[in-house]
């Protein structure tokens, strides 16, 4: 095998130390899907847009996200047992930022939603929707990892998923 000059080699002419910053900015150029988790709290539902959501196994199906401790919903994802899973489409630009403003009235007009199954907030006109039972939560940094299992769901919605990339909610190009 012999090694090509300049095909496909990282440039090293200016690698960075390890810093949330480098964390950030390397991180906006990975497109993730983007998803809204739910839960029941004790003042009422809240909720919050993640990037961070991941198949985990089919047997038994599992899925994971990342939810910061300083978040406004993770008093109640630390106390509930059972959180919706929403997987937004490109029409939903919107309710992702709102979901991901701090201090925003997430649940007020004009979201869509109702109370789904185990009392979890089910968000209306999404691609896809799970309810899930917290299996764990593993502290990661100032983070916790949730581990929950699928327990009913639908992914009957209409259209094309929503991404999150370069720090801006974007749809999908062919």
């Amino acid at each position: 095998m012999t090694a090509t000059p300049d095909l496909g080699t990282p440039r090293l002419t200016s690698p960075e130390l390890a810093s949330p910053d480098l964390l950030r900015s390397v991180f906006r150029r990975h497109a993730a899907g983007v998803a809204v988790i739910t839960a029941q709290g004790g003042e009422g539902p809240v909720g919050f847009t993640a990037t961070s959501l991941t198949s985990v196994s089919a047997e038994p199906p599992l899925v994971s996200f990342g939810v910061g401790t300083g978040a406004s919903s993770w008093p109640a994802i630390a106390e509930q047992d059972h959180v919706g899973v929403h997987i937004l489409g490109e029409h939903q630009r919107e309710l992702a930022a709102t979901f991901a403003r701090s201090g925003a009235d997430r649940f007020g007009a004009p979201t869509a939603w109702r109370e789904g199954p185990e009392g979890v907030p089910v968000l209306d006109d999404v691609l896809a929707w799970l309810v899930c039972r917290v299996v764990t939560r593993v502290p990661a940094g100032d983070h916790r990892i949730v581990l929950a299992e699928v327990v009913l769901g639908d992914p009957a919605g209409a259209g094309r998923p929503l991404l999150y990339h370069q720090g801006d909610f974007k749809g999908l190009r062919e």
